[in-house]
């Protein structure tokens, strides 16, 4: 496999390594998002004084309403901190 196949399955390996715990297992329930920011992004999540800011976060995630984090919405995540990310290293290079 390639670097960007391997990227992309570890991304969806990552979602249904928390997905599965409980319920639906292709959604993420609150705490399960929660567990997976905390877990898998830690660096990020140090970062992050507000808990009000997280939850939040997690709300605007859930854009069909339904209480819990789909795929593509998690995915919208990824991008949204990706873009982030590069961005921030962008302007670090000028």
């Amino acid at each position: 496999m390639t670097d960007l196949e391997s990227s992309m399955a570890t991304i969806i390996a990552v979602f249904r390594k928390y997905s599965e715990r409980e319920g639906d297992k292709h959604k993420l329930k609150k705490n399960e998002l929660k567990d997976l920011f905390q877990d898998e992004l830690p660096d990020l999540m140090a970062h992050v004084k507000d808990q009000g800011a997280l939850d939040s976060l997690m709300e605007s995630l859930d854009t069909d309403g339904d209480a819990e984090c789909d795929f593509q919405e998690f995915m919208t995540f990824v991008s949204m901190v990706t873009i982030c990310c590069h961005e921030f290293f962008e302007h670090e290079d000028e």
